[in-house]
């Protein structure tokens, strides 16, 4: 705890960006050339004909029954700058056989509104190794005490650019501002305004909608980049997550730290079906491989899932500059110990970089009122 305490303490000579919009670095990814079976659920293995193209670089029960899309061959990513990491040569590989899908259960939610506003913390930061930062964040919070007695709203993002110097933070950049801005003229005002439920888009449709329009603005702004998407939706003590890639979110409580969303990624796939345990998967050299992604094809499946936020819970997004350099456990022990949201997430990326800085390090942190608060 001691160490920890130190590590909450501001260091004046280690400065970190906040911003709303920042950008990051250039990795692997790949994108399976048929599509998946129909209405398989998210997470689980592709059929034996997928490939994934290489280039540098337990969840919640998802309620997601979208069919699969067919996406095209990837588009090769620009070379990298002498002074970047050296990329990665291309090569194609066959995916493992998909397995038979698991039942899944849908949650019931039930929202309560807080008297207090929950908090949240955002930070970024290039590392120790990159010459430029990929990342891209999101985070806004909407508490209100009028007549109409509106739930308390907020939206978060981080995405994870790739596809070059440029590519990735353009790409980054452009699939933050797209659905921040879908989600705020299709929830956010309405609500502001006459809301009617009936004639309103449920929060996980306007989350899919929005997260195609950010594949199709980065497919036309930023031809050969690509990008990881998490973003979660607050609705009261409901929050609804839309997730493709190897960004995270977990879920930080009284019995310990839960990752959400899954891992898009073939290390993840291998996991699953047994071949590899999570020990040897650390260091597996492909471990950065992705077989989805933002603006990678027409169409993208988007992972969404209901998770309801007991009283004084934290919920973490981040990319895999945090969660691939610092433990789970300690991330929940920071993110516990720390005073305010925001004092947690200077302490986790100067945890990532003490622990290395290989990567781009974005995180946003929610902290949910605690139960003196509902209502």
């Amino acid at each position: 705890m001691n160490f920890i305490r130190r590590l909450l303490r501001r260091d004046a000579g280690e400065p970190i960006s906040r911003a709303g919009h920042v950008t990051r670095r250039s990795k692997r990814f790949g994108v399976p050339q048929p599509a998946p079976e129909p209405n398989a659920p998210a997470g689980m293995p592709v059929a034996a004909d997928e490939q994934f193209v290489f280039r540098e670089a337990d969840t919640a029960a998802s309620v997601d029954n979208q069919p699969a899309a067919s996406e095209p061959p990837t588009v090769t990513a620009a070379p990298a700058t002498a002074t970047a990491p050296p990329a990665t040569a291309v090569s194609v590989v066959t995916a493992p056989p998909k397995k038979a899908p698991r039942p899944q259960t849908q949650p019931k939610p039930m929202m309560t509104r807080q008297r207090q506003s929950l908090t949240y913390g955002i930070a970024s930061d290039t590392g120790l190794a990159r010459h430029n930062n990929e990342d891209a964040c999101f985070g806004l919070q909407w508490h209100s005490i009028t007549v109409a007695d509106r739930p308390d709203f907020g939206f978060f993002i981080v995405a994870d650019g790739m596809g070059g110097h440029l590519d990735g933070e353009r790409a980054a950049g452009v699939a933050v501002q797209t659905l921040a801005a879908e989600m705020l003229a299709r929830i956010y005002v309405p609500m502001l305004r006459d809301f009617r439920a009936a004639d309103s888009p449920t929060i996980l449709e306007a989350l899919g909608d929005a997260a195609a329009a950010a594949n199709r603005a980065v497919m036309a702004q930023v031809p050969g980049g690509g990008t990881t998407l998490t973003a979660v939706a607050t609705i009261g003590n409901l929050a609804y997550i839309a997730h493709v890639g190897d960004s995270r979110a977990y879920v930080i409580h009284d019995d310990g730290i839960e990752q959400l969303t899954t891992d898009h990624t073939l290390v993840q796939r291998l996991i699953e079906m047994q071949e590899l345990s999570p020990r040897d998967a650390a260091n597996y050299p492909q471990k950065n491989v992705l077989y989805r992604a933002i603006g990678q094809n027409e169409n993208v499946k988007v992972e969404r899932l209901i998770r309801i936020l007991p009283p004084a819970a934290q919920l973490l997004l981040c990319t895999d500059g945090l969660w691939d350099s610092v433990e789970d456990e300690l991330l929940r022990e920071v993110a516990r110990a720390a005073p305010s949201p925001q004092e947690a997430c200077d302490a986790l990326v100067k945890l990532a970089n003490r622990h290395g800085g290989s990567d781009n390090i974005s995180v946003v942190l929610l902290r949910v009122p605690g139960d003196d608060s509902t209502r």
